[in-house]
């Protein structure tokens, strides 16, 4: 199974916000709705929406771990290799400049 791209983990995350917010703004605006099955209902997405907010909070911390760590390697890449990575860097540059200038 491919893993998730670390641009879809933030999409995910960032939608599940969207979804949570929502939820919640559902929540205050039935909250004064009679009834034991709304009142049990209510209480139920609250319980389910603070794990929620747990899970999207643990998720966001692995992005986060894993974007600093992808940047501590390409740090210790370039110091290991600085010429190798000018070189790299020239090389895209050019091939860049050869097709901004054919236009």
């Amino acid at each position: 199974m491919t893993e998730m791209t670390d641009v879809s983990k933030e999409k995910l995350i960032s939608d599940f916000k969207v979804v949570v917010a929502d939820a919640e703004e559902l929540l205050r605006a039935t909250a004064n709705q009679a009834g034991d099955k709304a009142s049990e209902l209510r209480g139920k997405i609250q319980g389910r929406l603070a794990d929620a907010k747990v899970r999207l909070a643990d998720a966001e911390a692995a992005v986060v771990d894993k974007a600093k760590l992808v940047g501590r390697a390409a740090d210790d890449y370039v110091n290991d290799n600085p010429w190798r990575s000018v070189g790299v860097a020239a090389g895209i540059g050019f091939i860049v400049g050869l097709l901004i200038g054919r236009r």
